[in-house]
């Protein structure tokens, strides 16, 4: 199985894939992170490696092939076989979400798996 991180290389996009480690390392599991920003650069497998050394050797980036970055998680989720997706999430004002949408609410509302949803500490940002 599968572990897949709606990444963005921002407090909560960190605290996803810290998340998404803790979640796969007692089985092992493969994590993918997609990029979860449109235009955003994948980032370097070796980069994530180094601060995630739990997850060396079993990460991958998938970028998915649609436009919109939360239809890609969905479908990278959905063809991987995903039993969980993890996404990290911040706080928006009420016209925040209402001007430019949520990627993490259509991730939580489409998602065929289980999604796992977390914040950064206080610490992280």
């Amino acid at each position: 199985m599968t572990i897949v991180v709606a990444y963005a290389d921002t407090p909560p996009g960190h605290a996803a894939v810290a998340a998404a480690v803790a979640e796969s390392t007692r089985n092992r599991e493969t994590v993918i992170i997609v990029p979860a920003v449109r235009g955003d650069a994948a980032p370097d497998v070796g980069e994530l490696e180094t601060r995630w050394p739990d997850i060396a050797g079993r990460v991958e980036v998938d970028r998915g092939d649609l436009g919109d970055p939360s239809d890609n998680v969905i479908q990278v989720a959905q063809r991987r076989d995903a039993r969980l997706v993890v996404l990290g999430l911040r706080a928006r004002t009420a016209v925040g979400k209402l001007v430019f949408g949520s990627t993490a609410q259509r991730i939580l509302l489409d998602a065929t798996c289980p999604v796992l949803a977390v914040k950064p500490t206080v610490a992280d940002g």
